[in-house]
């Protein structure tokens, strides 16, 4: 029966996830000293960061290690399977290493990392073969392919289709991150967008196409709710580059896993994705780089407001929530309106709030200093 299948797929592989990461993250905070991996605000000097006291990071050995006994135990043994766990233990491994180097690691040859993980998924065949169309239909994106003889056998590559996944997926590993400035931010909202895919792949519980999506939808979950109390403020523990980059790559492989619903994660997503966008936009405006990083976030704007740390997670959830019912009841063309709808409304606050943080930091008239 469907609601038994969907039980067994999600609730084993969520507990199993979860349990792990919770143990796991229990050592990482115990043996963070000893494997240098402390981040101390006194020492570690830069304008993103945020928190007061020295936390270990390593959230990406913790989220690796619950994704991994959930992919064992549960996910089909197939090559899809092992690119997605190749491709998550080079962004553990480099996570791990930045950690380590307190950021040490260029943000290019990181971006050259997330090219290479995702490179290695799509060459055992994931990949977006098309998009909806919102006037009707679907845009196919499988036309255009590239075919060789490779020891007598013919491979084919689909080039719009795969650089699309190759681009989708360098995205969500970047921009996903990118939200995570606060204790408790980023776990909550990967937990909301997981289930989300969860719970589309339940809409077809007959298609047995969907069991690896709803059970690497309740491996993702699980394995950030494990994460969210040693997360929680006040944080015991931080994502670091490898939970951070590892919730963008498994979210951005569930929308290609679920059918191509890119728009779907985008809908739920829509704060940390217009974020990033109104972000770029203003670094490259200045002729910055747009990878390196800085105090320009929503949540850097809204803690200079005086909002409390946990107020700011709170609001990406349920602002991650919200979006998530929408994206569950909404149909193809009405999803695209949404998505207009949320860009021009959080774009407008956001570029509010780049405005009244250049504004409220200028001196008041007769309170500058003689030259």
């Amino acid at each position: 029966m469907p609601e038994l299948t969907f039980s067994y797929s999600f609730w084993a592989p969520f507990l199993v996830a979860a349990g792990v990461a919770a143990a796991v993250g229990a050592v990482v905070i115990r043996q963070g000293a000893g494997w240098g991996i402390i981040d101390d605000p006194k020492k570690h000097k830069h304008p993103k960061v945020v928190h007061d006291k020295a936390v270990p990071r390593g959230g990406g050995v913790v989220i690796f290690a619950a994704f991994l006994a959930g992919a064992v135990i549960f996910l089909p043994k197939t090559q899809q399977t092992a690119g997605v766990v190749l491709g998550s233990l080079m962004l553990a491994i480099t996570g791990f290493l930045d950690d380590k180097f307190e950021e040490k690691i260029s943000p290019y040859w990181r971006l050259g990392i997330n090219a290479l993980a995702a490179g290695t998924v799509i060459a055992t065949g994931v990949g977006i073969s098309f998009i909806t169309n919102p006037a009707g239909g679907v845009f196919d994106l499988g036309q255009f392919q590239w075919c060789m003889q490779i020891l007598g056998n013919t491979r084919c590559l689909w080039v719009v289709a795969d650089l699309f996944a190759l681009v989708w997926l360098l995205w969500m590993q970047n921009i996903v991150g990118w939200s995570s400035g606060v204790d408790g931010q980023l776990p909550g909202f990967v937990i909301i967008a997981a289930i989300t895919m969860a719970l589309l792949g339940m809409r077809f519980g007959t298609d047995t196409l969907q069991w690896p999506v709803i059970t690497l939808a309740a491996i993702t979950a699980g394995a950030y709710a494990g994460f969210l109390p040693w997360n929680w403020f006040p944080q015991k523990m931080m994502p670091g580059y490898g939970g951070k980059s590892l919730a963008g790559f498994l979210l951005g492989i569930l929308a290609i896993w679920s059918g191509a619903k890119v728009g779907a994660m985008m809908i739920v997503l829509g704060l940390p994705f217009i974020d990033a966008v109104m972000v770029i936009t203003k670094r490259i405006r200045e002729g910055r780089s747009p990878v390196w990083g800085g105090h320009e976030h929503l949540h850097h704007y809204l803690l200079d407001m005086g909002w409390s740390k946990r107020k700011i997670a709170i609001l990406y959830w349920a602002t991650s929530l919200a979006l998530s019912i929408l994206a569950l009841r909404l149909k193809a063309p009405s999803k695209y309106f949404t998505m207009a709808t949320v860009a021009l409304i959080a774009g407008g606050v956001i570029l509010w709030l780049q405005n009244w943080s250049i504004y409220s930091k200028q001196p008041a008239p007769g309170n500058g200093s003689k030259t």
